[in-house]
């Protein structure tokens, strides 16, 4: 399976929608080798939804698949930050240059 998927989660990755979210990064996952997440849209994020980004980075590594989260939102990358998660991941946290100034 040397297959690439790209998805965007617009829903907050918080407590509230954790079950939710949970079955559509499992579904995401299973259907590709490759799966990149764009979480810019992610307007909340609390440690439920760092939770699952774990998961998700765990179950593809045991499964021998990848997982990149492409593009943060500012509340991703302050749950990453304030969690000292950033070299966990491995992903780039790009900062768009309109919240860099």
């Amino acid at each position: 399976m040397a297959n690439s998927k790209r998805i965007s989660l617009s829903e907050d990755l918080t407590i509230y929608h954790a079950l939710d979210q949970k079955q559509v990064l499992l579904e995401a996952i299973s259907g590709t080798s490759d799966l990149e997440l764009d979480l810019s849209q992610v307007s909340e994020m609390d440690t439920a939804g760092l939770q699952l980004l774990i998961m998700l980075k765990k179950e593809a590594q045991h499964t021998g698949k990848r997982v990149s989260i492409v593009a943060h939102s500012q509340a991703v990358r302050a749950v990453i930050d304030f969690c000292n998660m950033a070299a966990e991941f491995g992903d780039p946290l790009v900062i768009p240059a309109r919240e860099a100034s």
